[in-house]
């Protein structure tokens, strides 16, 4: 539980709320509040765990995308050129997802270009699939 506070807390403030937490748990004898508080504290922890699941792993996104490329491109659904095409798509997706990670931290429009990016390129690739380019 101090792992996830510390996320969003300072490190003292973290230490602060964890004893107060479990010194409240502790020293409790009234077990309506002694539930309260477990109910409480569960529900804490499943926010956080959500939080967690939710949140978006663009890299392994990408790496599903390009397994897919790669399967079409083997079993003959698309050219050399549309495989080109979303390969030179995919690495200005990498580019994309490393800059902006270079600080550490995703804000909402980078999050949003990105998954906007490799919306795109699902889309193309589905496109790809089913109309073939004539050469």
């Amino acid at each position: 539980m101090r792992k996830y506070l510390h996320q969003s807390l300072s490190p003292a403030g973290t230490v602060y709320v964890s004893r107060f937490i479990f010194a409240s748990v502790s020293n409790l004898k009234n077990s309506t509040f002694l539930t309260a508080m477990k109910v409480f504290l569960a529900s804490i922890l499943t926010l956080f765990i959500f939080q967690n699941a939710h949140s978006q792993n663009f890299k392994a996104e990408l790496r599903k995308l390009n397994g897919q490329v790669e399967a079409a491109y083997k079993s003959k659904k698309l050219t050399a050129n549309e495989y080109a095409k979303l390969k030179k798509e995919r690495s200005a997706i990498e580019l994309a997802i490393e800059k902006a990670l270079a600080d550490d931290i995703l804000t909402p429009d980078e999050k949003n270009k990105i998954h906007s990016k490799i919306v795109r390129s699902r889309k193309r690739l589905a496109k790809y699939k089913t109309n073939r380019e004539i050469y």
